[in-house]
């Protein structure tokens, strides 16, 4: 009787498929990556497991084309993490398990790695496989006289078997054999009394998981912190992964490690690698020591984890927000409960979820007060009150003379503006015409260089109009500043100054380690930005920090945008004074007397913090209640909305959960679709997603469909 396997395939139906595993039997093990007929096409799909079984008749049952053994078998780790994904996501598990794998890989074409390496561990030194498992324990002791290629073992048809023994820890690949360190990595500076608590704290937890967050000031040494564990669980010959909500921030981090730890081996993943690099990088990942990555490394392989670090673990970078709407910092704690190994969460402004994890115990909670390095301060934070001082394009007098100041004690300034672009639209003042895209709710921004009209929603653009549309006045206005007419401000106010500009329209990831040579080197004295210099990057002579137009979230009628906001105003202010020299920190609003700009003044995360929390518990909202949002998008919003009432109307009935009223999406139409949502929401997690696991049959049943709908879990932005 042949051998039926059910096969996991990136569709959109939340099922598995039966195939006849033919003559690939044999070979075929759960996580196998095989080529199968899916209708009148070939997918890759990844085999589960096998059914004494199946509902398909005889004649319908297709079989298996062939295993992919040029590429390794998904882990049993990773099924089980994509399992948890399937089931708390409410998304088709054939889906996510595509998606946690390179693009390369999930196309069937033969890959040729680019000549790895497959070496024995010291644990494979020590250990055998069984026996009667000959074909690997012939392989486990030619690795021991030599490194394999991987090329060679796809040629003599071993891939599986050194699948396998990567999977026991007895082999690894790696890039080229390692070699021994030729020198000692960088001596760090005696930890502080903080970090030394910490370190007392981490550092016995290293064998068991628990979720430790760490919240510590800009500048109070949480990189070392990260290093020193980090330093621990290599010499226990485990791996560490770290998360980073950047790309930018990779060059910097990755610096930091490789000095310290010369002669380990690193890899890096993040989308901003070219597709090559990105595979060669994924098949280079259960060899590594440190892999540093985006919130897609969470899926990673890693044979060997010892640690989960999440930097940063409070941005919203980490959240998808399209497809699987997965929270990578929350995947990064199930998986971490799952191999058993502590996970560290980092931040200078926590997420309030998580905050209030550690208030209540189910977090440990380690506190970094003071900056690592005994001269430097917390930066003086000053306000302008933009009731009573005028503006030129964006810049008071008192900003331009901070900024004078600074220029003329040979330090270096940022001025933030988290909006790129020459101004946010075009306007005609003769009729109030704005600029609007004609496939969104949004409008055109204004990029004067390169002479167009963007919309940075659908990506639309055209050149700018020689007259207003409407009425015809050739004397058009750009509305507002962004990062492009603020350079333009500073370079006619500040002559003299050598200014540099950040934001996506500058920045590729070469571009950041030239900025940070640049910056080191004294040759920028002024760096305008955006949100992409916010975290993480240390200055030591940058002194002075301008925030400008700080105050739009405070109109948001998103619950979460005042702490968006005073974290990001957080972190701004951190890149000043982070040496010897002080820092001053100066923003522009016209809401000086908001209780957030009085807890930002003081430095005081903790105290703003317990008043968001009583605010939120007051109205039931996280992190005291759980959130799913239904999106739907149609050509119309009738249509939109139609299908969400119907969903509603189709709500099992559930006493915990609340099923508020279908609304139009606060940015209603983008790319010619308009977008509507619903939200659920209860006070149990456990009875939001046995409620949600009820009504998502139902949601598949209602006809006629909208474009699109998804379940989003755990909702960050409406």
């Amino acid at each position: 009787m042949t051998a039926i396997v059910q096969v996991a395939l990136d569709a959109p139906l939340d099922r598995l498929f039966d195939y006849s595993a033919g003559e690939a039997a044999a070979d075929l093990a759960p996580g196998s990556m095989v080529e199968v007929p899916f209708g009148r096409t070939r997918q890759v799909g990844v085999v589960l497991g096998r059914v004494g079984e199946t509902a398909v008749e005889g004649a319908k049952l297709r079989t298996i084309i062939r295993v992919l053994d040029d590429r390794p078998a998904l882990t049993p780790d990773i099924l089980r993490l994509a399992r948890f994904c399937a089931d708390y996501y409410h998304y088709p598990l054939g889906a996510i398990l595509l998606a946690t794998l390179p693009p390369r890989l999930k196309n069937a074409a033969p890959y040729v790695a680019d000549a790895p390496w497959l070496v024995v561990t010291a644990r494979g030194r020590v250990e055998a496989p069984a026996p009667r498992a000959r074909a690997r324990l012939a392989l486990l002791e030619a690795l021991r006289q030599a490194p394999q290629a991987r090329e060679h073992l796809r040629a003599n048809k071993q891939g599986r078997h050194a699948a396998a023994l990567v999977a026991a820890g007895w082999a690894e690949w790696t890039r080229l054999p390692p070699e021994a360190a030729s020198t000692p990595g960088s001596l760090p500076a005696p930890a502080t009394a903080e970090q030394q608590v910490a370190l007392d704290t981490l550092l016995p937890a290293l064998g068991e998981f628990g979720v430790h967050l760490v919240h510590g000031v800009t500048g109070s040494g949480k990189t070392e912190l990260y290093l020193r564990v980090i330093d621990a669980v290599l010499a226990a010959g485990r791996q560490a992964l770290v998360l980073i909500p950047e790309i930018a921030l990779t060059p910097q981090l990755e610096g930091h490690f490789r000095a310290r730890f010369p002669g380990r081996r690193f890899a890096t993943l993040h989308s901003g690698l070219a597709e090559a690099a990105r595979t060669e990088n994924w098949l280079a990942a259960p060899g590594c020591d440190v892999l540093l990555g985006t919130r897609l490394a969470v899926f990673a392989p890693l044979p060997r984890l010892g640690l989960i670090l999440v930097d940063e673990e409070h941005d919203t970078s980490f959240k998808q927000q399209d497809g699987l709407r997965y929270s990578a910092r929350d995947v990064a704690i199930a998986r971490g409960k799952q191999a058993g190994v502590p996970v560290l969460l980092g931040s200078a402004t926590p997420s309030l979820e998580s905050y209030a994890r550690a208030r209540s115990g189910r977090y440990r909670l380690l506190e970094l007060r003071q900056r690592a390095i005994a001269a430097a301060r917390l930066p003086e934070i000053g306000l302008v009150d933009l009731r009573h001082v005028p503006q030129e394009n964006g810049l008071t007098a008192p900003a331009l003379a901070a900024l004078r100041a600074t220029l003329a004690r040979s330090e270096q300034s940022l001025v933030f503006l988290n909006r790129r672009g020459y101004a946010p639209a075009l306007y005609c003042p003769s009729c109030a015409w704005v600029s609007p895209c004609p496939h969104c709710s949004a409008r055109l921004v204004l990029h004067r260089g390169a002479q167009r009209l963007k919309c940075h929603h659908c990506g639309f653009e055209t050149r700018i109009p020689s007259e207003c549309p409407d009425c015809g006045n050739p004397d058009l206005k750009p509305l507002g500043q962004g990062t492009q007419r603020v350079e333009e401000t500073l370079a006619a106010n500040l002559p003299a100054a050598r200014i540099r500009r950040i934001d996506r329209d500058t920045m590729r990831p070469r571009a950041w380690a030239e900025l940070g040579t640049a910056v080191h080197g004294g040759e920028v004295d002024v760096l305008v930005g955006t949100q992409m210099l916010a975290k993480g990057h240390d200055f030591p002579n940058m002194t002075l920090a301008l925030i400008l137009d700080a105050d739009g979230a405070l109109y948001s009628p998103d619950f979460r945008a005042t702490e968006r906001l005073f974290a990001q105003l957080m972190q701004v202010a951190g890149r000043a004074g982070r040496a010897e020299k002080p820092g001053r920190v100066l923003i522009q609003t016209a809401f000086p007397d908001h209780p957030l700009f009085r807890h930002l003044q003081r430095h005081d995360y903790a105290g703003y913090a317990r008043e968001l929390l009583a605010e939120r518990k007051q109205l039931e909202l996280p992190p005291y209640a759980r959130q799913i949002l239904v999106r739907a998008e149609a050509t119309t919003m009738d249509a939109a909305l139609a299908f969400l009432r119907r969903a509603a109307a189709l709500a099992p009935e559930a006493p915990a959960v609340s099923v508020f009223a279908a609304t139009p999406a606060p940015m209603a139409r983008v790319a010619n679709l308009e977008r509507a949502q619903l939200l659920i929401q209860s006070p149990s997690r456990a009875a939001l997603q046995a409620f949600v696991r009820d009504w998502r049959p139902r949601l598949e049943s209602i006809r006629p469909r909208p474009a699109r709908w998804s379940l989003d879990v755990d909702p960050l932005l409406f």
